[in-house]
């Protein structure tokens, strides 16, 4: 059933439009239904379609006060998260931090890779760095908190959790996100001579699957839902080059709260 979703919207500079939300699932649905009314050509032109945490900016738009009184008059169904092609994420888990993950989720360090593959996840926008997507689809009861200290430096492919969100360091980086596991090529994240650089962009539905320890895994990628705008450049978190729009974040920011080691505040200490 479709229903109206919480929502307050403000201009931002003379051609953008921040819309703000209650949560991540009304963010992610908003999310959708800018991209669908986009693809539909009943949105106004916008140039850039940016989601975080909990907000949605739409960047280049003709009049930001008209849409703003538009949007929240939107009906807005929720998220079918059993639609769209699937990316699949090899992994070894055999992370640093599997038996804290562990002790903290009252299983076994051999359980915490059957537990974690368990689920379907959802990149809800992206930040910290070029192919750094923020997963959501772990249970509330299973969210950690980040590292009380920060590594100063986490190898590209650590497969990481912090708080509600799951996600794989494209690169070396320091990061303060509790490491449960190991993709062994962590290349594919992101590859600027691909037309769409970024593998994970906002709307991409993943899984991960045990890797065999191979030197070739590699990840594999079909169109997400709604993850395209209607020109066929990537919508929401990524610029039309594949790398992350100033809206998602860039460096060691981003504008949905992260600290400066990627993790949103949110995700705990």
């Amino acid at each position: 059933m479709t229903v109206s979703r919480p929502l307050t919207a403000y201009p931002a500079g003379r051609h953008a439009l921040l819309v703000e939300l209650s949560d991540a699932e009304h963010t992610a649905a908003f999310h959708t239904e800018v991209l669908r009314r986009r693809a539909a050509g009943s949105l106004p032109p916008v140039t850039e379609v940016v989601p975080g945490a909990r907000t949605v900016l739409l960047d280049g738009v003709p009049d930001p006060e008209a849409l703003a009184r538009r949007v929240t008059e939107w009906e807005v169904p929720p998220v079918a998260h059993d639609r769209g092609d699937v990316v699949e994420i090899p992994v070894r888990y055999d992370g640093p931090d599997l038996a804290d993950v562990a002790a903290l989720w009252g299983v076994g360090p051999g359980e915490v890779g059957a537990r974690h593959a368990s689920f379907t996840y959802r990149v809800a926008f992206c930040g910290f760095a070029p192919g750094f997507g923020y997963l959501t689809g772990l249970p509330a009861h299973l969210n950690v908190p980040r590292r009380s200290t920060p590594r100063t430096r986490v190898p590209a492919g650590a497969v990481a959790l912090a708080g509600p969100y799951s996600a794989v360091y494209p690169r070396a980086t320091p990061g303060g996100w509790q490491l449960i596991g190991t993709m062994p090529d962590p290349r594919p994240l992101w590859d600027p001579a691909r037309e769409r650089a970024a593998l994970l962009t906002p709307g991409t539905r993943v899984r991960f699957v045990t890797a065999d320890g191979t030197a070739d895994v590699t990840a594999t990628k079909s169109t997400p839902e709604d993850g395209t705008s209607a020109d066929g450049t990537p919508a929401g978190g990524t610029a039309a080059d594949g790398r992350p729009a100033d809206g998602a974040g860039r460096g060691r920011t981003a504008t949905d709260g992260s600290a400066a080691d990627g993790a949103p505040r949110e995700a705990g200490a």
